[in-house]
């Protein structure tokens, strides 16, 4: 994302959760107060957001928020309950928001898959990375942030992408009747828990897959906020 941002001439945030709030350094997307507008962590991710437009005169018509694992659940609650503040979403190997109210629920979810429940929120732009062979996140759960996000899809355009060293792709384009994309889901063959296409000297990153980096950048550029209305 830094070398992405040098060349396209954008900000990045890198919000980290504290050890106190969760052990294993996650963000709490699997409780209750934690999914919501104006409480817990969300509200402490858009003021950050809002002040980092502020300081350094970011368009607000071209903000996004995108995170792996609990950062891709956290992000799209943030999209769910801050839909003013985000243009789009990318979740990469995460859940849909308000797919588990509790810890068991979550371990639940993250096993096996679990549609939202209670989540009203207006659906935004959405981009979905997710390896078949995921075993800490099923890969059922980005099926299910797709089937929020792309609730009003007239059709949808499948294609396989392979190449090189890279791992094979599906890549599947919900397309509403306007012809406005809704959503992205690019399901990557072979791959487990990590960012695809992510640098090596990183944790969690699969520099085989396809560039996710690089892709969401182009999904958002394509959505800002006039778009929606």
């Amino acid at each position: 994302m830094n070398r992405l941002a040098r060349e396209h001439g954008f900000y990045v945030l890198y919000p980290a959760q504290s050890r106190r709030a969760n052990p294993q350094g996650c963000w709490n997307w699997f409780k209750h107060y934690h999914q919501q507008r104006g409480r817990g962590e969300p509200e402490l991710l858009a003021k950050m957001t809002t002040e980092a437009i502020g300081r350094y005169a970011i368009d607000p018509r071209r903000v996004y928020v995108a995170g792996l694992s609990a950062g891709g659940a956290m992000a799209a609650i943030l999209g769910d309950v801050y839909p003013d503040i985000f243009a789009a979403v990318g979740v990469h190997s995460g859940l849909a928001a308000g797919a588990a109210s509790d810890l068991p629920g979550a371990l639940s979810a993250m096993q096996s898959g679990a549609m939202p429940k209670g989540v009203c929120g207006t659906a935004i732009p959405t981009i979905v990375f997710h390896g078949d062979a995921d075993p800490t996140v099923h890969v059922k759960n980005g099926e299910q942030v797709i089937a929020v996000s792309a609730a009003g899809a007239e059709s949808v355009h499948i294609e396989r992408l392979t190449g090189g060293a890279r791992r094979p792709t599906t890549r599947r384009v919900h397309i509403a009747a306007d012809g406005r994309v809704l959503a992205e889901h690019w399901l990557v063959h072979g791959a487990s828990h990590a960012w695809a296409g992510g640098s090596p000297a990183g944790t969690y990153t699969d520099p085989h897959g396809p560039d996710a980096s690089a892709e969401m950048v182009c999904f958002f550029m394509e959505h800002p906020h006039g778009r929606l209305h």
